[in-house]
């Protein structure tokens, strides 16, 4: 049996008691520190499995798209939503479906897959999506249905964007001076320096084919009354 001088049984006997008083919030610690490994570990995996399976089923909706086939893009569509409504996908997935789908003449499924991105979508993918709402209700002539979806929150790089399709809304309710004022307000955020560093030349050069749009539309208003 091993010997200790005094100095080595003293450090023993304080270990010793340390770990009485401590030894079961150490082991508390050590446990819940493993549970909280083994929980992410499986979350990570459950993740990373989801955008798997939501990536095939986003590539059976491309397929339908370019088969134009209708009835298979409502599904696989349905499908991203229902089953994997917080991957990056469903989003994509309901775009993809939306415009296959008006073009094909289903303009109600398509309103219903923009509607679906405009609540649940984040960043870019629900601003592209309100925006293509709220075109889908200008053509319906749904004029303050289309100004309602246009008056979210949105990201300040489409700031541009929803305003020059706000003032289409007012031309074509024969609002002109509301719509004047929104082309005005589009031109506007054109002139603004680009968030990405580009300098405000850079920025209007890039932008001026679309800047020429945006001052047509406003100069074919006339005298805005």
């Amino acid at each position: 049996m091993a010997t200790y001088d005094l100095e080595e049984q003293e450090q023993l006997a304080e270990i010793k008691a340390w770990w009485k008083q401590y030894g079961n919030l150490v082991t508390g610690i050590v446990i819940a520190a493993s549970i909280g490994v083994l929980l992410w570990q499986g979350w990570s995996w459950y993740q990373s499995n989801q955008a798997a399976k939501a990536s095939a089923v986003y590539a059976v909706l491309q397929r339908a798209t370019l088969d134009r086939d209708t009835q298979k893009i409502k599904s696989a569509a349905g499908e991203l939503v229902e089953k994997f409504g917080s991957a990056a996908y469903a989003p994509l997935g309901a775009l993809t479906a939306a415009k296959a789908l008006h073009e094909s003449g289903d303009t109600k499924s398509a309103k219903a897959q923009l509607n679906w991105v405009a609540d649940n979508g984040h960043d870019e993918l629900r601003d592209i999506g309100r925006l293509r709402l709220a075109a889908l209700l200008l053509d319906e002539k749904a004029y303050d249905e289309a100004l309602k979806a246009l008056s979210a929150s949105h990201g300040s790089g489409f700031d541009a964007r929803f305003s020059e399709l706000k003032g289409d809304v007012y031309a074509a309710q024969g609002k002109k001076t509301e719509a004047s004022a929104a082309y005005a307000a589009a031109l506007a955020k054109l002139g603004d320096t680009s968030k990405e560093g580009k300098s405000t030349l850079q920025s209007q050069q890039a932008n001026a084919p679309y800047r020429e749009m945006i001052q047509q539309k406003l100069d074919s208003l006339g005298d805005a009354k």
